[in-house]
């Protein structure tokens, strides 16, 4: 499985870990940045480097970015063809199973100041071993989002 990481300082210590930890378990990960520390860096210009790369094969490439809280990394994937970020900032798992079995999210944001890196290990697996359901009005909708973003941009 090939996966994207991206983030800013805030999230950079979560990302230099589960970076190790995915590959560690056997996945690919290519690391977008931020590369060093930089307090000072903005999360778009790494961010917009892995939600680009996921709308280039939005249904057999995911990414997995961070924040400080993860709310404005979502914003910028989300601007992006084909992706479907959502938000974790909190130890809630449903959040994870439901944006994957209903919202077939490709980009899972973690706020890095909210969720801890075991936690994160935790909810990063979940996500990545749980599938979109195939009932009709869950891919209706989606349809429907990729439909009329298409439409926006055209």
């Amino acid at each position: 499985m090939l996966i994207h990481l991206a983030t800013d300082h805030a999230g950079f210590e979560h990302k230099q870990a589960i970076a190790e930890w995915l590959e560690a378990e056997g996945m690919t990960v290519i690391d977008h940045g931020a590369h060093t520390y930089d307090s000072e860096d903005d999360f778009p210009d790494f961010i917009a480097l892995a939600a680009k790369a996921v709308s280039a094969k939005p249904q057999t490439e995911c990414a997995i970015i961070f924040g400080g809280s993860g709310t404005g990394e979502a914003v910028m994937a989300n601007r992006f063809v084909g992706v479907r970020a959502v938000v974790l900032y909190a130890d809630t798992p449903e959040i994870v199973a439901l944006s994957r079995e209903h919202n077939n999210a490709n980009v899972l944001s973690i706020g890095a100041r909210f969720v801890s890196v075991d936690d994160a290990k935790k909810h990063i697996w979940e996500w990545l071993h749980t599938h979109a359901e195939l009932a009709e009005k869950y891919q209706r909708r989606n349809q429907r989002i990729d439909t009329i973003t298409k439409e926006f941009y055209a």
